[in-house]
């Protein structure tokens, strides 16, 4: 391809996961021979929280009244939304029966895990908008008992907004834990006796980290990393915009990836000289962590063609990819690997984040070339089941027992012999293999 890159990312998506690795081992294991004394250990040392664990009921009853109308207002109206995407949904996922051949039947059933654990980011940003995507879309599903953990701040516990975001959206216990230990305690069932069947929602790079680590032992939503965005933008897009975006989601820390993929030469170099001045314009925090994730891991990646630009787009696999540019339906027919796509100028990544509807805990790291982001779906179990009658067992354990001795499986073979004994004594079956 004839790609030209106007800046090149001197890191990558993987960059320092060794250390992080070993660190989060090294506690996990810590974790599950100390139980709940080591927890209460790592919230005291790492967040300097010696209080209540599981918050009490009354705390949580008392935030609702720490939080403005306004801002209440603003939680319901994302929650609403969220809910409303999450129950179509469950209605798209249906259970069905089917007759395969004459008296065999077959199907399919929705069962929802029993335990859910929910990660809220609470540390340099107060993510409320998680509680919503990953409590609200459990409950959706069907979860009897959904468990959520959100850092304590010292001094002063999980934050009001927190507490009654996850409340409303019908979290079942509070844990006033934030990182490892967080997900440790939801994953071995300290605190509440509910080992999680499934670990869900954002974190930083030692959350993700440990989700990935327990996945086997339970299912996690995917497996996550710093925060992405990719932009394709051609010479119709609004440099203002596209700049704007960019920074939007490299606030969120020093390591997440901004890419823009640009079909106009002059789009892209009015883009990156916009860059440096946004980013000053922020307060310190934020502006200190998107310099570096736009100096450390930005790209600008000039293409020739829209097809060109789609087979990039498609390579990054980004988590969140931002469509600016003419003939929006054959860029949303053409691109496949993303794990939420806004098309057209008018919606923006933000949107999906807050309260738009669209859930915004999503595959980072390319695994959106065989994933998406959280959904309803992601808490259910997809499992199967067969019925079929006597006369059924004629084809059916026939086939099966010349099967099994094909592939020199004996034991097999016979289950379908017996019953071609029993059901039919007067009937001589060849089940030898062929």
């Amino acid at each position: 391809m004839a790609i030209e890159y106007l800046k090149k990312a001197e890191k990558t998506p993987a960059t320092g996961e060794d250390d992080t690795r070993r660190i989060v081992s090294e506690m996990l294991a810590d974790i599950e021979a100390g139980g709940e004394d080591r927890v209460r250990h790592y919230a005291s040392t790492l967040d300097g929280w010696t209080g209540d664990i599981v918050v009490p009921r009354d705390e949580i009853a008392a935030a609702a009244e720490k939080v403005p109308p306004r801002l209440r207002d603003d939680l319901r109206f994302a929650h609403d939304r969220v809910r409303k995407f999450a129950e179509a949904q469950r209605a798209s996922m249906t259970e069905f029966e089917t007759e395969l051949s004459p008296g065999l039947f077959a199907g399919q059933k929705l069962i929802p895990v029993n335990t859910a654990g929910c990660y809220i980011p609470g540390g340099r940003y107060a993510h409320v908008a998680s509680a919503i995507m990953s409590v609200t879309t459990a409950k959706v599903a069907g979860v009897d008992n959904v468990i959520a953990c959100s850092v304590a701040q010292k001094g002063q516990g999980v934050p009001p907004a927190i507490l009654y975001t996850a409340d409303l959206c019908g979290a079942d216990t509070i844990l006033a834990l934030g990182g490892v230990q967080g997900v440790a305690a939801m994953a071995f069932g300290l605190f509440t006796g509910h080992p999680a069947d499934m670990l869900v929602g954002p974190g930083n790079r030692f959350v993700a980290e440990a989700k990935r680590l327990l996945f086997g032992r339970v299912g996690i939503d995917l497996f996550a990393g710093p925060t992405e965005i990719a932009i394709i933008a051609d010479g119709t897009a609004d440099p203002d915009i596209v700049a704007s975006d960019l920074v939007g989601q490299a606030e969120h820390g020093p390591d997440s990836p901004a890419w823009l993929i640009a079909l106009d030469r002059d789009l892209a170099g009015s883009v990156l000289s916009r860059m440096d001045g946004l980013i000053a314009k922020l307060p310190e925090i934020q502006r200190n962590a998107a310099t570096a994730a736009w100096r450390d891991y930005g790209e600008v990646v000039l293409c020739a063609s829209r097809e060109e630009a789609a087979e990039v787009s498609d390579n990054y696999a980004a988590e969140h990819l931002e469509v600016q540019a003419q003939d929006l339906d054959w860029w949303l027919e053409r691109l496949r690997n993303y794990g939420s796509l806004f098309v057209g100028e008018e919606t923006t990544v933000a949107f999906g984040d807050k309260c738009s509807g669209t859930n915004h805990i999503l595959p980072t790291k390319g695994a959106a070339r065989y994933t998406g982001g959280l959904s309803v779906g992601k808490f259910i179990k997809t499992v199967t089941f067969q019925r079929m009658s006597r006369e059924a067992n004629r084809d059916v354990a026939a086939v099966a027992a010349r099967i099994s001795r094909l592939e020199g499986m004996e034991a097999h073979a016979r289950t379908g012999d017996d019953r071609l004994h029993k059901y039919f004594p007067d009937t001589d079956f060849n089940t030898e293999a062929a």
